[in-house]
């Protein structure tokens, strides 16, 4: 009861945000706004797991390939018993509890240091309000959400010199997703560099971070190239930069001053990438980033993330959408608090406070305006709206629909579809359809991976097919195979 009253204020701003996150979250689940990639496949690979069988990618490949191929990802082995009991959820409801156990872990961090406890709970609440959450929470789960947020906690353990809960946290890291690990070993180095006056403790974290790297390289150049079907890393698409890694390194080394430029500029051929980079730098300076200018060991941090984010073949993942800005959430609130920290003015520290966390509000509310230079979709994030709660069908009939589809039977549905149909042996994205004995689909709906004039051309051909009667034909339609 003691420890509840001590920790008062964040146990509250806990409880708020996770009502936050699951309107956002959970709605979208519920109104299928989660799509086969990738909570779809995520949570076929829970179900794989939990029944003892590896996951060979099916949701979305007509050739089978091990998912571990594709993402070097084993939280989903350990998530999987979960599945038994949250269905379909499991995947969200674990991220939005990570998010959580993230901003306590920064929260944490602060607390137990006397120069800095009385900035424990805005530092928190910025980890909480971060853009880069937001549009995370609404475009599905990844695992490297989950990874992002075990970071507040491996500085809290490295700060109270608990190696082994350190050395744990690293682990945990490093099984959460290929990238992990490079991005891990920048983050050690960086720590490393902040205690530099504890000659054990820099020695630990350089080690570990040479192991960490070593992890990188080991998963990306050999575990991953032997379970591949192409017998390669699937995930180097950074053709400006060269064809493969050391080609990348290569690059970066003889070419300075165009990799610098390259961070800045649109170097697709997408005309719709044009200042796509440039929005994402100024939510980020707006964030606070500048700020880190004062201990240059969180920019550091922050190399990896930069370089895997825009140098990327593809213009979205420069951008302010779905997950691909949530490693910078953990870095820039604690980095930009601990720079707040050193201001020797109690009354200064409470100002820049206050202005930083009113700062990181206008970032964050910037992606719900409808004019972002790039395309997010509004109904998934705006909880604030009703069309968030709203879909152009009847959500609840589509619901009762598909709980019609017998468990066991190998169902192909359209991608929005596919999350709420993914704990059985066989579920693909339509219009992979292969043994499956349902196809779902709705029309008016998204069509991905396919468009809509082929999209209809295959769903006409299916109806008129002697292979498939209708077997439901109201708020969706399925359709039965009648042999096989």
């Amino acid at each position: 009861m003691e420890t509840i009253k001590k920790h008062r204020a964040i146990i509250i701003i806990g409880l708020v945000f996770t009502i936050l996150y699951a309107l956002i979250s959970l709605v979208n689940h519920y109104n299928f706004r989660t799509y086969a990639l990738d909570l779809g496949l995520y949570t076929s690979a829970l179900y794989d797991y939990i029944h003892f069988q590896w996951n060979d990618c099916g949701v979305f490949k007509v050739v089978e390939e091990n998912i571990l191929a594709d993402h070097f990802d084993l939280y989903l082995i350990l998530f999987s018993p979960l599945s038994l009991v949250l269905g379909t959820y499991t995947l969200l409801i674990v991220q939005i509890i990570a998010i959580i156990f993230g901003g306590v872990g920064v929260y944490m961090l602060f607390k137990s240091q006397v120069n800095k406890s009385r900035l424990a709970i805005p530092a928190a609440a910025y980890f909480y309000l971060f853009f880069g959450v937001y549009s995370a929470l609404a475009f599905d789960y990844h695992s490297n959400v989950i990874a992002a947020t075990l970071i507040p906690w491996l500085f809290y353990a490295v700060s109270k010199k608990q190696l082994r809960f350190a050395s744990s946290l690293i682990v945990l890291v490093i099984i959460g997703k290929e990238n992990m690990s490079l991005w891990l070993a920048f983050i050690l180095l960086g720590l490393a560099i902040e205690h530099r006056s504890n000659k054990f403790l820099r020695t630990y974290l350089i080690l570990a971070s040479l192991v960490s790297l070593a992890s990188f390289l080991a998963i990306t150049t050999l575990i991953m190239p032997a379970i591949s079907i192409h017998g390669s890393y699937n995930h180097f698409h950074y053709s400006i930069l060269g064809e493969n890694m050391q080609e990348a390194l290569i690059h970066l080394l003889t070419h300075p001053l165009e990799s610098i430029k390259v961070l800045f500029t649109n170097h697709s051929p997408e005309i719709h990438g044009d200042y796509v980079k440039l929005e994402t730098h100024l939510l980020l300076l707006v964030s606070g980033v500048v700020i880190l200018f004062r201990k240059p060991q969180f920019l550091l941090m922050l190399i990896p993330i930069y370089f895997q984010k825009f140098y990327h073949d593809t213009y979205i993942i420069w951008g302010i959408g779905s997950q691909y800005n949530i490693e910078f959430t953990p870095i820039l609130a604690i980095g930009v608090f601990y720079v707040i920290s050193e201001i020797k003015s109690t009354k200064l520290q409470t100002l820049v406070s206050c202005l930083i966390l009113v700062l990181v509000v206008v970032s964050t509310n910037w992606i719900l305006r409808e004019d972002t230079i790039l395309y997010t979709n509004k109904p998934r994030i705006r909880f604030d709206q009703k069309r968030h709660y709203q879909r152009h069908f009847n959500v609840k009939g589509v619901h009762e629909s598909l709980s019609k589809i017998p468990k066991d039977a190998n169902v192909s549905a359209q991608s929005s579809f596919v999350p709420h149909l993914s704990l059985r042996n066989h579920i693909y994205q339509f219009p992979i359809i292969k043994n499956a004995e349902y196809i779902v689909y709705l029309r008016g709906e998204e069509t991905y991976p396919i468009s809509k004039d082929e999209f209809e051309a295959i769903v006409n051909d299916l109806e008129k097919s002697k292979d498939w009667e209708v077997f439901l034909n109201d708020d969706v339609t399925i359709l039965k195979r009648v042999s096989l």
